[in-house]
């Protein structure tokens, strides 16, 4: 992975794409971050175990790693559209099994990145699912985007244009414009919620570095917005509270404390929880 990705061009320069290596036990925790294993994936079900994901930095508190962050593209009508991977089929001990995986930005980007926190069960993330996979709003968490949409609204570039001084008065001003969504969501049982941010320290980023370049788009970034710790939705730049754990930059939990920052992006090692038979 490149490690000569950084931001801001001044002072507090910062990695945005980091490594986290874990043991051959899948268990240590190294200097940039943790690697874990779930100590409640079964045996049974199908397209689980051991799984290097992408996700946005866990700065603080209990979560085990941080939130898998979800590969973007801005579509020819302006729609931001999240990457699903290729379904292919695989044997797995003498079984054939679908799963959904390919190859981008020199990485190997799964599904099971997602199955966690009982997403797995749910019918929106098995490798067949059909879905445009266009984000849509989730208002209720930003004025200006309960001004601009109705639950369910396609999410459009359009909005975002602002994106380089929006602000909220959480935090500071310009460091990145958000939307709630959903994804894979419509006709599904049950939401995947995500957040999607456009901001230029994501655009600068991915200048110069292969995955930045293949997973974000004209400086959209996404992640799938549950914690790792008890699967709580945090929040991007929500609340004046999470400037007590210095993350009013950053995605904070209200629920234990844990804080992410979107805008660094590392490996996470564990064990994805298989989807039920």
């Amino acid at each position: 992975m490149s490690m000569s990705d950084k931001y801001p061009a001044e002072s507090g320069r910062r990695r945005f794409v980091k490594g986290v290596v874990g043991g051959a036990t899948l268990a240590g925790v190294g200097a940039m971050g943790s690697a874990t294993v779930n100590s409640l994936t079964t045996a049974g079900g199908v397209g689980g175990g051991q799984t290097v994901a992408m996700t946005i930095e866990h700065t603080g508190g209990p979560a085990p790693r941080g939130l898998p962050q979800i590969p973007v593209r801005v579509d020819d009508d302006g729609f931001i559209q999240g990457i699903w991977p290729e379904v292919q089929t695989i044997e797995d001990e003498g079984f054939e099994i679908e799963v959904a995986r390919e190859e981008l930005g020199g990485r190997t980007y799964a599904g099971e990145w997602f199955q966690y926190c009982g997403i797995e069960s749910q019918e929106n993330v098995r490798p067949n699912f059909e879905s445009d996979n266009i984000f849509r709003a989730n208002p209720g968490t930003y004025d200006w985007q309960d001004e601009t949409y109705d639950a369910g609204d396609r999410i459009h570039i359009d909005d975002f244009e602002d994106y380089d001084s929006w602000g909220n008065n959480v935090g500071n001003d310009g460091v990145g414009k958000p939307a709630s969504a959903t994804w894979r969501s419509e006709d599904a049982d049950a939401d995947l919620n995500a957040v999607v941010i456009r901001s230029e320290r994501i655009e600068e980023a991915a200048e110069d570095d292969e995955w930045l370049a293949a997973s974000t788009d004209q400086g959209f970034m996404a992640y799938l917005n549950v914690c790792t710790h008890f699967c709580c939705i945090p929040g991007y730049k929500e609340l004046e509270e999470s400037a007590r754990y210095s993350a009013e930059d950053g995605a904070y939990c209200v629920c234990h404390q844990s804080t992410y920052d979107p805008f660094t992006l590392e490996e996470a090692l564990f064990i994805a929880r298989p989807r039920p038979e």
